[in-house]
């Protein structure tokens, strides 16, 4: 096969990867009117029709899907190769692309990735910070970093982070205005900040659980926070709601006074955050940034 029509099909696979001539074409640094013309070659030659246009979307047709599942088998196995080859090399290299969603960017990479991009000044790390659960193939991304239980059973993962929990707070000064809540049945006589679902539409159920009984609940409040962690917190410790929040995000502010824990024994449990990936072939630099990352249970002394 000719050099070109290698380009064609790897080109043929981005469009179809990316669903957009446009990005297609910022990647591959071409332009779109190029790129559209090295497709009407390519199905010209081939003599079927390989992508499904309209002036809004474009998708590959039956064939183009069977030829995007052969060539990207072929791509994945010649990066395999490459990426072992560099192991030959001496550092590793190249950029590693991530999605997670904001507490796994800041209480996870935050804190390593100024010393891990010092000891490997070959890689470059790109964060793809959203709430949405992203398809790693489709949108391009190396890993992704989740809760344990929302991984899929056929990505790889690797535990990055501890169990953690959902807890409910206040600020006083919500408090001063409203009893204290002494059990999840008390919460629909109060103010509840609730969480937009993004991808599935309405509100997320708050879920409460203690001693394996749990306790579920569509709460009523005057606020609704979409994919906006940072601000859920500002409201909350403003005094404007009950609030459910992450237990590392609420310390700091339950230590300084500014949040109050309230139904201290009922909170939902999560299985520490994850890393997780597509394929058993990883990039030298994604492997490094893997161990970096790996949760190591601390051991108590003396044992």
């Amino acid at each position: 096969m000719k050099r070109g029509q290698l380009d064609d099909l790897w080109a043929f696979a981005t469009i179809a990867r990316t669903r957009s001539f446009t990005r297609a074409a910022a990647e591959l640094n071409v332009s779109p009117s190029a790129l559209s013309h090295t497709m009407r070659g390519l199905e010209l030659r081939l003599g079927v029709r390989l992508l499904a246009r309209t002036t809004r979307s474009v998708a590959p047709t039956p064939a183009g899907e069977r030829l995007l599942r052969s060539v990207e088998s072929a791509v994945e196995e010649v990066e395999a190769g490459i990426g072992a080859m560099s192991e030959w090399r001496g550092a590793p290299s190249g950029t590693i692309r991530i999605t997670t969603a904001q507490f796994g960017a800041r209480y996870l990479l935050a804190p390593v990735l100024p010393q891990f991009l010092l000891d490997h000044p070959k890689i470059t790390v790109e964060i793809c910070v959203e709430s949405r659960l992203a398809d790693l193939v489709r949108d391009g991304f190396d890993a992704g970093i989740r809760w344990g239980e929302k991984v899929d059973q056929d990505m790889v993962a690797v535990r990055i982070g501890p169990s953690t929990r959902l807890i409910v707070v206040a600020a006083p000064a919500y408090l001063e205005r409203h009893p204290r809540p002494q059990s999840p049945a008390d919460l629909e006589h109060h103010n509840c900040v609730n969480y937009r679902n993004v991808s599935a539409g309405g509100t997320f159920p708050w879920t409460l659980q203690r001693d394996g009984k749990e306790f579920r609940t569509r709460t009523q409040g005057q606020l609704i926070i979409a994919d906006a962690p940072d601000l859920a917190i500002t409201l909350i410790l403003s005094g404007a709601g009950l609030g459910m929040v992450l237990e590392e995000e609420a310390m700091p502010h339950i230590a300084a006074g500014r949040l109050v824990h309230v139904l201290d024994e009922w909170s939902v449990p999560f299985n520490g955050l994850h890393l997780y990936y597509p394929s058993r072939h990883v990039s030298p630099a994604l492997r490094a940034l893997i161990e970096v990352l790996r949760w190591k249970p601390s051991v108590p002394p003396g044992t």
